[in-house]
């Protein structure tokens, strides 16, 4: 069984405010395409993700997608309890119903949040439940992606665990080549 972890960015970090936002496109296009090339190759069987809004959920989102055409499993894991307790409403409905989209959900932590080792404790989960990861992150922009990055880089000593990077050079040759082969009228 292979299982991949998605992270990334925050919609915030990437100034995605609105769900219409044509950079979600964009990136749920990257993230299908590369799920599709591991699929074709038979080196897929689950996506697994967080919580988070942006990449995290965008995810889960693409892969979702992808169950028409491929068997595929997804899974969204939370840090605690109530994570999205203190969202707005519409963000709070955008995860209830990724929760009731995916095939698997649960918490690692059956508390509300109480302090940051419920994060590391999620990361560690995830990295230990998980045999890749693929990150929408540039190392030259840090953000709260970097925490995941750091994490597997230190794992990586320790482990074979690949790591694939979608930078934002490869997000803008995404974009044009999702405008080519879709909507010459994107950008």
């Amino acid at each position: 069984m292979q299982r991949l972890w998605i992270s990334g960015y925050r919609g915030f970090e990437l100034s995605v405010f609105s769900p219409k936002d044509k950079k979600i496109v964009v990136i749920k296009y990257a993230i299908q395409n590369y799920l599709k090339r591991l699929l074709d190759e038979g080196q897929l069987d689950w996506v697994i993700s967080g919580p988070n809004l942006g990449v995290e959920q965008w995810g889960l989102e693409a892969a979702n997608e992808l169950r028409n055409e491929y068997t595929l499993h997804t899974s969204l894991i939370a840090p605690y309890i109530d994570f999205s307790k203190r969202w707005n409403e519409t963000n709070q409905a955008a995860f209830s119903k990724l929760k009731q989209e995916v095939d698997f959900f649960a918490t690692t932590s059956n508390s509300p949040y109480q302090g940051p080792m419920q994060l590391r404790n999620y990361q560690n989960f995830m990295i230990n439940h998980t045999d890749r990861a693929l990150l929408i992150y540039d190392p030259e922009h840090p953000g709260k992606p970097h925490f995941d990055y750091d994490l597997i880089q230190k794992y990586q000593k320790q482990k074979d665990y690949p790591l694939d990077l979608i930078d934002f050079y490869d997000l803008q040759d995404v974009a044009e080549e999702y405008s080519e082969n879709h909507n010459p009228d994107f950008y």
